[in-house]
């Protein structure tokens, strides 16, 4: 059994040896059975595609406050949490940069992430495990954290109710938008699909497309969604996404792609799988779709295989969900057997799915002075399985997505710079001028 100790990240305040400690039934105002059903918590309920069948429980709005872009409200409520202290540090003082280079790696000086630890031993040869309620989990959280619950609408509109019970109703378990005490960026926040039903960290059809929902729902390309499987980076076995709003483009969205023809799957759903191109961590993207359920369904098929497979991985929803990129990866693996230079594990950086969209989160500020983009290359190259066993993997991967590869013929290059990021609309005026000293600035961006 290959194992490694490792340095929890903590996501909660309740994340610590005392809160473990306390019984079920404890009063804290938490998310567990004990307290949440008596409970009301404000309530977004996104709209509901015309033809998506999916269910997330029936909302009737009542009582309806005018609908605030969901953006804006999620931004707004994480920022009221930050006056309130429940955060264990400013991210806001932060130092950020845009790494010279080919690639424009966004570096960020984050010391605080790096206290307040506990030592754990993480298993990282298995993918699934079995959730352990003696551990840490969403359920020990208290109200405090969450922005809101975040549930489908039972029309085509998107609904806001600052206040609304938690319903009785048998086996009816809320979807959840909390902070994450520990944040990356601003507004970064977990997304806990049904936290009463206490899921262990594995991707299914409906949390897939709950998640692509949330960035969906966002509608800015500058807010990403991100997953990291066990033996990916994930440090709670419990259910949950990571999401925030960073308005720089990550290296990864502007790597050229090549499309992989495909001689079935394609035409009754209009995904398209395509492979990315000189980045160093080679992975997939997939987009189109006649639906937004279309692309998440393919999507989804792929990650229960590398699931099953035990093949470690992480996903980045971008581009208001859009596309998806599904990245395998081995570096705490090959961490674990010793094949990690001591040069890049001193730097203590574990490249999760934020590092490998090409954010990198630098704990050291010799390691944040001296970043480069040589430095990035490294670390990314250790993450990224070998060009053999990356395209054995992609064979099942397209197989399992229900799609068959013919040759690759035709060559994409992402132009979404150009196109995606455009900063027109009032809202990102709005948000880049009472939010410039949390940004990094453009002034020394490297687009190429």
């Amino acid at each position: 059994m290959l194992t490694i100790k490792r340095v929890a990240t903590v996501l909660s305040n309740y994340q610590d040896d005392a809160y473990d400690k306390q019984e079920v039934g404890c009063g804290r105002n938490c998310l567990g059975n004990c307290c949440i059903p008596a409970s009301t918590l404000p309530l977004y309920a996104f709209q509901k595609e015309q033809d998506d069948s999916g269910e997330y429980g029936e909302i009737y709005p009542s009582e309806e406050q005018p609908k605030p872009s969901f953006l804006n409200l999620l931004l707004e409520q994480w920022a009221d949490r930050m006056r309130r202290g429940l955060f264990r540090y400013d991210v806001t003082n932060c130092k950020s940069k845009i790494i010279p280079g080919k690639y424009g790696f966004i570096a960020q000086l984050n010391e605080g992430r790096h206290l307040k630890k506990r030592s754990t031993e993480f298993r990282i040869d298995q993918v699934l495990q079995p959730f352990d309620d003696s551990k840490f989990n969403f359920t020990k959280v208290g109200q405090e954290e969450v922005l809101f619950r975040f549930e489908q609408s039972n029309d085509c509109k998107s609904h806001f109710l600052a206040s609304a019970p938690v319903t009785a109703k048998p086996n009816y378990s809320p979807n959840v938008i909390a902070i994450n005490v520990s944040p990356i960026e601003y507004g970064h926040v977990l997304l806990i699909p049904h936290v009463l039903d206490c899921l262990p960290q594995r991707i299914d059809h409906d949390s897939l497309l709950l998640a692509i929902h949330l960035a969906k729902e966002a509608a800015d390309p500058f807010f990403r969604v991100g997953y990291n499987s066990l033996g990916a980076f994930a440090t709670i076995n419990h259910l949950h996404f990571q999401a925030y709003y960073l308005e720089v483009p990550f290296p990864i969205e502007k790597a050229p792609i090549q499309r992989i023809s495909t001689e079935k799957g394609l035409q009754d759903t209009g995904v398209i799988a395509s492979q990315l191109l000189n980045y160093p961590v080679r992975g997939l993207v997939f987009e189109g779709g006649k639906s937004t359920q279309d692309v998440s369904d393919v999507v989804a098929n792929t990650c229960i295989f590398l699931q099953t497979s035990n093949i470690p991985f992480n996903v980045l929803i971008s581009d208001c969900g859009k596309r998806v990129f599904l990245l395998p990866q081995c570096y705490a693996e090959k961490q674990a057997i010793g094949e990690v230079s001591q040069e890049l594990l001193h730097t203590q950086v574990n490249p999760a799915v934020w590092e490998i969209g090409g954010h990198m989160v630098l704990k050291r500020r010799e390691d944040y002075d001296d970043a480069s983009e040589a430095y990035a290359r490294r670390l990314l190259a250790e993450v990224s399985l070998s060009e053999e066993r990356f395209q054995e993997v992609k064979a099942y991967i397209l197989e399992a997505a229900a799609l068959q590869a013919t040759n690759m013929k035709e060559t994409e290059v992402n132009q979404a710079e150009d196109k995606v990021y455009q900063k027109g609309d009032s809202l990102s005026k709005q948000r880049a001028a009472s939010q410039a000293n949390q940004r990094v600035s453009y002034d020394c961006m490297v687009l190429q």
